[in-house]
């Protein structure tokens, strides 16, 4: 039974209806979650068509949905090529991914995800990965930490909060959100201060999933995945994950000069559909965590 708490799917229709979706092809929903993607995806598939969807985190797998046409993979998403040939499959019709954090893991305090509940700092979306938040601002040297708030959260202050976690973590271990709260909080504003918390445990969640890395990876699988004409149908809910996939339906690369053929020609693996997507203000209204939401869709050339 699919917990409806999960994950309310963001820009539903518009994200489906993206991929053009054919009877009888293979899909992929590369971010399982509560199954809402999924289900739309399957209402739209004939008795020979196929969905594969990923999810990493355990949880997940008590929202499976009863489909003999679903087969679900508990792995990342960077995972997808292997696990794809594991079961004999070469190419695919298209692939939808939502990156945002689902609402079950933000408001389940335990797993630490939120600055909002007393947790101890997890952040683990793979719940048998090693790496979790309390390491990295524990063990994390100063550059390493500065590094991540300035790369993954966009923090102009990074420095100090840098420095005030070393300067704590030596007289006690930072082992909660609300240690690390306390910390934080006399550097910033009160005006301001949720959104520099969103983006501290922001940095922390992107560094302890190697989330940037994954998007990267799963776009470069796609190239070599894709059948000419397949669809790709990516949810981005900040400017580093968009800004990724944007580069890439553009370029083919995530820096660098685009390619060109022995003739001259730009090399490009996608041709892009239409125009940014967004939630409209009715979506919003009925899932506040809907409104950075950014969709962009690309067809395989």
């Amino acid at each position: 039974m699919i917990s409806t708490n999960y994950h309310n799917p963001v820009l539903l229709a518009e994200s489906v209806e993206g991929l053009n979706i054919i009877e009888d092809g293979i899909y992929v929903d590369a971010t399982y979650g509560g199954g809402g993607h999924s289900r739309e995806i399957l209402s739209r598939l004939g008795e020979k068509g196929q969905l594969i969807a990923f999810d990493q985190d355990f949880d997940s797998k008590a929202n499976l949905i009863d489909d003999n046409r679903l087969l679900f993979i508990n792995e990342n998403f960077m995972y997808l090529k292997s696990f794809l040939k594991l079961n004999n499959i070469s190419k695919i019709d298209g692939i939808l991914a939502d990156f945002g954090v689902s609402s079950y893991q933000i408001d389940k305090p335990e797993r630490g995800f939120s600055y909002r509940f007393e947790a101890d700092l997890d952040m683990r979306m793979d719940n048998n990965s090693s790496l979790t938040a309390s390491e990295i601002i524990n063990k994390y040297s100063s550059e390493d930490l500065k590094k991540m708030f300035k790369n993954y959260g966009e923090l102009n202050n990074a420095s100090k909060i840098t420095r005030e976690i070393i300067n704590n973590r030596g007289k006690n271990e930072i082992k909660t959100t609300t240690q690390l709260n306390e910390i934080i909080h006399p550097l910033i504003p009160n005006r301001i201060s949720n959104k520099i918390l969103s983006r501290v445990y922001q940095a922390i969640r992107i560094e302890v999933n190697n989330e940037l890395d994954a998007i990267r990876s799963l776009l470069k699988q796609t190239v070599e995945l894709l059948k000419i004409g397949g669809r790709i149908s990516l949810i981005s809910y900040h400017s580093l994950e968009d800004r990724i996939v944007k580069r890439f339906y553009k370029t083919g690369k995530f820096q660098g000069e685009i390619e060109k053929d022995i003739y001259g020609n730009y090399s490009l693996p996608y041709k892009i559909i239409g125009k940014l997507i967004v939630p409209n203000q009715t979506e919003i209204n009925r899932n506040v965590r809907a409104r950075s939401a950014k969709l962009r869709i690309a067809e395989r050339v």
